[in-house]
């Protein structure tokens, strides 16, 4: 039994949220019995080529180490990327029966070759969902039937659809999908990752926040100034951030903390490599997810609040989409409303003042890491999916 998970939204073994995902699907196939092999899609310029980690099998087909200054060259090599693809499937499928093809990308082309690879392969297509299909089709008439139309071609193509929200299921439903295609896949950790805690990357205690540092989406600036509003009460502790950002709104950000006079309390941290971001999130008295409303937050599911609970320690996080579906105010993580940067602020004086009963809650949040959002336990439901189909 063999699962290909296929898509240029994320790079592999290293990466983003996306390639978490992809990530914790492909572990939690291997240890099940299943192999996993994973394609990275998009023309990306790396070292890696064909190798393994942990028992996962990656590819990168376009195969490039550096970009060609010749427009003709970089053309065909795009073009060789598809025959290259075609190639590694075959090579695959002589070994194991391709249960099923797991696609991950915004691309219709994209997705209609990854079609063609299942059927070439005999298994079945499986669309990744982990965001509204609509999202990059907003701003007048014309763009959003574009958008429909692209979704419906994909819908057509493919013989599930794994969402990461129940609100993608009922818009999926509302655009006439069958509801046996669309099964509800959370958000997915494996907590071995954050086993390892290592040394304490800081010498003092800190509220840590790792993700996005956008405003707009992620609501940065709610976090910092609720900072600022308890940091006289706490002159010991800091403020983290480690997250990409656009070069103009890290400028607007650093003006942000700048007029609020807090620079020598917040840590504004450059690019790290994902085990050393996983050090700062262990390492955190405080974890805080922040993100502003939207159609995004209703229909996504953000990967970082997993992996602030998997570490137990106490959890503060916007209520946006379907949070609070499994989340708990005073139970097993602190809930706030969007925007109130009041609330957030009173929510942290809350826990750095009781901070005992506040670890409690953590451990609490931890439990939901060992089955719900555990990586092997929606393996199990992806083998038991497509064994059905």
């Amino acid at each position: 039994m063999t699962y290909i998970i296929i898509g240029d939204v994320f790079s592999f073994p290293q990466g983003d949220s996306s390639t978490n995902r992809v990530h914790t699907y492909a572990k939690g196939l291997y240890e099940n019995e299943a192999n996993a092999h994973v394609v990275c899609f998009g023309n990306d310029y790396t070292d890696l080529g064909e190798g393994t980690t942990e028992g996962i099998y990656y590819y990168h087909p376009f195969g490039q180490k550096s970009r060609s200054k010749y427009f003709l060259v970089r053309s065909w090599l795009k073009i060789m990327k598809y025959f290259r693809t075609v190639s590694l499937i075959h090579r695959i499928k002589k070994k194991d029966r391709i249960t099923a093809v797991i696609v991950y990308t915004r691309l219709l082309g994209t997705h209609l070759f990854s079609w063609v690879l299942s059927k070439m392969a005999g298994s079945k297509l499986i669309i990744e969902s982990g965001e509204h299909p609509l999202k990059g089709f907003q701003g007048g008439w014309v763009n959003n039937k574009i958008g429909l139309v692209k979704l419906k071609i994909e819908t057509s193509f493919c013989d599930e659809i794994f969402c990461i929200s129940r609100y993608l299921i009922d818009f999926y439903k509302t655009q006439g999908i069958d509801p046996k295609k669309l099964i509800l896949m959370p958000s997915t950790v494996d907590p071995e990752r954050f086993a390892q805690t290592g040394e304490k990357p800081l010498p003092y205690s800190y509220i840590g926040y790792f993700g996005g540092l956008t405003f707009k989406r992620d609501n940065i600036d709610l976090l910092v100034e609720a900072f600022e509003m308890i940091s006289k009460k706490y002159p010991d502790l800091h403020l983290v951030l480690g997250g990409f950002s656009p070069p103009e709104e890290k400028n607007q950000l650093r003006n942000l903390i700048e007029d609020l006079k807090i620079t020598s309390k917040v840590n504004l941290l450059d690019y790290l490599p994902r085990e050393e971001i996983i050090q700062y999130i262990n390492h955190s008295d405080v974890l805080v997810m922040v993100r502003s409303e939207g159609m995004e937050s209703q229909a996504s599911f953000p990967c970082k609040l997993t992996e602030y609970l998997v570490t137990s320690k106490p959890v503060v996080t916007v209520d946006v989409g379907e949070i609070s579906e499994y989340l708990t105010d005073g139970v097993n993580s602190f809930l706030v409303e969007p925007g109130n940067k009041v609330q957030l602020a009173d929510k942290l004086d809350h826990i750095l003042s009781d901070y005992k009963s506040a670890l409690e809650i953590g451990k609490k949040g931890k439990e939901l890491t060992e089955n719900v959002f555990n990586y092997n336990y929606q393996a199990k439901r992806i083998i038991q999916a497509t064994a059905t189909l």
